[in-house]
């Protein structure tokens, strides 16, 4: 049977996420997760062992961008344990790959910095961005079906928790949902909080803070102000798009 422990988060993690582990709502998560994996186990995405992958990928000494998904992709053969990232063997003209890293590519092209050649931000975590979905488990073909198994109280205290003890961090918070979360942010000191609609094909222009301007013409701007604040605290900015990825931006056919 496929099963999920506190030892599955790496120390750093743990330590900062303090008692969470000695909560009832830790022990909820872990019979509501079992129960699921129990039931469902061929379902359950990503599997139990990519549950924590991006703190795996992003030790917290290293955190400097923090872009806060929702949950994980529901369609077969997508989610990663990494927020928006998918398998860089997926084209990027396919159907598959979702609106959201389409339009995230479109963004850092008009800023700039080029085009992902594939969908994997692998690199991005790699460099200090935490890819934090709020609930890090999905059952295929459902969106959102295991956002009240628990994740919620979790996510939150590690949420609030890094605000408080990393000063300087880059909140990257795309859509309602990731910013329902800025109470537990703007507890911490000189954090730079960056807000705009959610890069999906559904709402990318919408509200008066758009991912991108209609017609494409601009976009939030938000990985240009993330180097800067970055660069501003005598940090290394973030190489959103390698020089050799720069290079395969014909790879890369847009559609809306």
């Amino acid at each position: 049977m496929q099963a999920f422990s506190a030892q599955d988060i790496p120390e750093d993690w743990r330590v900062l996420l303090g008692d969470y582990f000695e909560s009832k709502d830790w022990l909820a998560l872990q019979n509501n997760l079992q129960v699921q994996l129990s039931q469902h186990p061929e379902c359950i995405r990503p599997e139990p062992q990519n549950f924590f992958k991006a703190f795996s990928l992003t030790p917290l000494d290293q955190v400097k961008v923090v872009i806060l998904g929702q949950d994980p992709y529901h369609s077969p053969g997508l989610a990663q344990g990494l927020a928006f990232s998918i398998p860089g063997n997926i084209p990027t003209n396919s159907r598959a790959f979702p609106s959201s890293l389409r339009n995230i590519t479109k963004a850092l092209a008009l800023e700039g910095f080029g085009v992902l050649p594939n969908g994997d931000l692998y690199d991005w975590a790699k460099q200090g961005v935490l890819l934090l979905n709020t609930a890090l488990s999905v059952k295929l073909g459902e969106a959102g079906s295991h956002t009240n198994l628990g994740w919620k109280p979790l996510i939150d205290r590690l949420i609030s928790s890094l605000a408080l003890q990393k000063p300087h961090l880059v909140w990257m918070l795309w859509g309602g949902h990731a910013q329902s979360k800025l109470p537990l942010i703007e507890v911490g000191t000189n954090q730079l909080i960056l807000q705009s609609s959610h890069p999906s094909g559904l709402g990318v222009y919408k509200t008066n803070q758009p991912f991108l301007q209609p017609g494409g013409t601009a976009s939030c701007g938000h990985f240009t102000k993330a180097n800067e604040w970055l660069l501003e605290h005598q940090k290394t900015p973030i190489q959103w798009v390698s020089q050799s990825q720069a290079h395969e931006k014909n790879l890369f056919s847009p559609r809306n």
